[in-house]
């Protein structure tokens, strides 16, 4: 296989500078990283922490069993849904201007959250602040691409930028639990308002960038395409977990989903001023991130939930035990971030990270295909080279695909091109959550018919193996299909 220098399939016109930054010095450039990243870990906290409050969160205002996903599914089709409308708005403001809008707004949010005295204003709350993280996450990905420009400083910054979000999944539970048992649930929320607010101050020595120079007609048609589309197929996979993939109502929500966004592709190549114009992900190589970062997700996101499950309802582990088992993870996705991806950035082809990344979670996800009910030694003989093998593979993975997303991009395109990076997430997390939970609870249940004396621990296990044996596949899949788009010659 070929892993030399990439090329695009279209050739790109160079950009220009969106703000005076070549005046600014290095120690500008790296708070602009660690704001960017405190922005980050907010974000990717908040998709997490709630999970572990919910319970709590249920009991104290009175939720029904039917209506609590809300507090989940709130944020997620906001977030998903609103991200590509966000990107056109960091064009638009300049994206420090909305950087620092989207921070001030999900401190509010969250702040109004925390307080909720009913479930419909929690419900709003988790709404608004999905909005705003659809605003602040393509902005702060943008900074980050604009202002780290040398490629040896890009790799170290996206290294450290996808670390966080690479380390935030675990952190989040870890959070999540403590803040509960020891603080209330209340806390999960409250908790983003002093991080937010610091990273507000912190943003005053950002570089300011200005807004695009083009004032063309707002894409009107593909914001309502884009909105409609999203939200309906992260609700769909969000349903189809209670449902079944052969409810009505599922088959409906992703069939409209893809239908919508089919139409916001038609539209989006005859706009004068696309929302997400063709040149964005008519490229090779940053065709090859978004699979790669897409497929990840939904390995990963099966990954975290099935190994939350196992360590506290197969093991015994409590929430916060749970949590700082997890950390292994983390840590071994900031040591793929930051020391193999961030120091490689620049001196070798991405393909040489990633594809090994991917290559390197799908075997520790195997390794877990041989996890028992019985807990005797189980730590040290799966979970711990497994959760150290998906970390680095996802730390590896992130910095690279987050540079080749955002590369060569100048203008409105800088904003739409890292709005769809993390609504690639999104649709990836939300998928792999619905996807592989249900094949773990269908393979369980086949599994009790043909072993009606088995115990749940072992039913369950079974499931979740079954699951993880999947999302390996869909890794070595990954592999197999970003490879050639991320591995081909400049010529």
């Amino acid at each position: 296989m070929d892993f030399g220098d990439e090329k695009p399939l279209l050739t790109e016109p160079a950009c220009e500078a969106t703000g005076d930054r070549r005046g600014h010095g290095p120690r500008r450039r790296w708070w602009t990283l660690a704001v960017v990243s405190a922005a980050q870990l907010l974000i990717v906290l908040d998709g997490t922490i709630v999970n572990i409050a919910l319970p709590s969160a249920q009991r104290a205002l009175g939720m029904s069993d039917g209506n609590r996903q809300w507090a989940i599914t709130a944020y997620a089709l906001a977030f998903g849904g609103l991200l590509l409308i966000g990107g056109r708005i960091g064009g638009a403001l300049g994206h420090r201007r909305a950087f620092l809008t989207g921070l001030v707004g999900f401190a509010a949010s969250s702040a109004l959250g925390g307080a909720a005295v009913n479930a419909e204003t929690l419900f709003g709350a988790r709404a608004m602040q999905g909005a705003f993280a659809a605003v602040l996450a393509p902005a702060g990905l943008s900074l980050l691409a604009t202002t780290f420009t040398e490629a040896r400083e890009r790799g170290r910054a996206f290294g450290v930028f996808a670390a966080v979000g690479a380390a935030g999944s675990a952190a989040g539970l870890i959070a999540g639990g403590l803040l509960t048992e020891y603080a209330g649930w209340r806390w999960c929320l409250y908790i983003n308002v002093p991080v937010a607010l610091l990273a507000v101050l912190g943003a005053g020595a950002v570089p300011r960038d200005r807004p695009m120079g083009r004032r063309g007609r707002f894409d009107v048609a593909g914001a309502l395409l884009s909105l409609s589309g999203f939200a309906a197929l992260v609700y769909g996979f969000n349903r189809a977990e209670p449902l079944g993939w052969g409810s009505a109502e599922v088959a409906a929500l992703l069939t409209g989903g893809v239908l919508l966004l089919a139409a916001f592709a038609v539209v989006e190549v005859r706009a004068s001023e696309p929302l997400l114009p063709a040149r964005v992900l008519m490229h090779r190589v940053r065709a090859g991130a978004f699979l790669a970062i897409t497929l990840m997700f939904v390995a990963m996101f099966g990954f975290y939930l099935f190994m939350s499950y196992y360590l506290q309802t197969v093991l015994g582990y409590s929430p916060v035990q749970a949590g700082l088992a997890l950390i292994v993870n983390a840590l071994a996705a900031l040591c793929g971030a930051m020391l193999i991806a961030g120091k490689a950035h620049g001196r070798v082809p991405s393909a040489v990270l990633v594809v090994p990344g991917l290559l390197a979670a799908a075997a520790g996800m195997l390794i877990l295909t041989r996890l028992t009910a019985d807990g005797a030694d189980v730590f040290v003989r799966h979970l711990l080279p497994a959760l150290v093998l998906t970390g680095l593979g996802l730390g590896c993975v992130m910095p690279p695909t987050a540079a080749s997303a955002t590369e060569g991009m100048c203008g409105h395109d800088i904003g739409a091109a890292s709005a769809a990076y993390n609504a690639a997430q999104q649709l990836g997390a939300a998928l792999g959550t619905a996807l592989l939970n249900t094949l773990a609870a269908g393979a369980g249940a086949t599994y009790l018919a043909s072993h009606p004396r088995a115990s749940d621990a072992a039913v369950a296990v079974h499931g979740y193996t079954v699951a993880l044996t999947v999302a390996s596949a869909i890794l070595l899949v990954a592999a197999c299909l970003t490879a050639p788009l991320i591995a081909a010659r400049r010529e």
